[in-house]
């Protein structure tokens, strides 16, 4: 007979998941505070939500962060896409080595590290720095992680499918276009995700790239940090927490929908 988990077990996990959720659950508590100070509850009030969207500077840096993590994840995806194609598909080519290792090398490089050789590119060609520059930069950071994700996906995807479409007179690059992407799609679309969450958590990077008029969301909240918590800090977190999930939800019902139609 099967035994049921042990108390040990269940205690660790409840532990764990109070460990990682805790904090977050007490963030988002604590946007509703009526009182100033974060340490006191002083009732239920949503007065830091309403102080949030009266902040210009902050809802300029909201805007340039969602800008800038939708346009660089969109690149690095696009980038990963073909990269994994061509890491998958193409074989033992010359080059193969070069072109893996310079893509998985932000897998391992130090933020800092990376953030100090886009700045001096930058400098070097003479592109002044500012919303493009940080957009880049995210893209470049991404891109490792976009194409783990698309490689992954396609390394276990039926070529045979995309071969019958050939066989019956569709060019490759349509044979790819509407057999193969709509098959990866759930990938591309989760790549696409977590390109988009890394960007939003990006401050180092974005520091190094940034200028006048470019100055995201995360940089604001760390020279605000600084100076003291502000309340208005809990509220815009809970709200990119509130983004950042319901796009992984969204993500995972398509992935289902996806899964679903494969079975039938």
């Amino acid at each position: 007979m099967r035994k049921g988990p042990s108390a040990f077990n269940i205690a660790s996990v409840v532990v764990g998941l109070a460990f990682l959720y805790a904090p977050i659950v007490i963030l988002v508590v604590y946007s509703f505070n009526a009182s100033r100070l974060v340490t006191v509850w002083g009732g239920f009030s949503t007065r830091w939500y309403v102080a949030l969207f009266q902040d210009a500077q902050m809802l300029d840096a909201i805007w340039v962060t969602l800008r800038v993590g939708a346009l660089s994840a969109t690149l690095a995806t696009v980038v990963a896409a073909f990269a994994a194609v061509a890491l998958v598909r193409a074989g033992r080519f010359r080059g193969r080595t070069v072109l893996a290792g310079g893509i998985y090398a932000t897998l391992v490089m130090p933020e800092v590290i990376l953030g100090l050789s886009l700045l001096l590119l930058f400098v070097s060609v003479g592109l002044p720095r500012g919303f493009w520059t940080v957009t880049l930069s995210h893209a470049t950071l991404t891109l490792a992680y976009a194409t783990v994700v698309i490689q992954a996906r396609l390394a276990s995807f039926d070529r045979s499918l995309e071969e019958a479409a050939q066989d019956l007179g569709c060019p490759p690059w349509k044979a790819f276009a509407l057999v193969t992407l709509p098959g990866i799609a759930p990938a591309v679309a989760a790549a696409w995700m977590l390109a988009f969450t890394l960007s939003l958590d990006d401050l180092v990077i974005a520091s190094f790239a940034s200028g006048p008029g470019a100055t995201t969301l995360p940089m604001r909240l760390y020279s605000q940090v600084r100076l003291g918590v502000d309340p208005k800090i809990n509220a815009v977190s809970t709200l990119l927490i509130g983004l950042v999930a319901t796009g992984v939800i969204a993500a995972y019902l398509a992935q289902q929908h996806q899964r679903r139609r494969g079975a039938r």
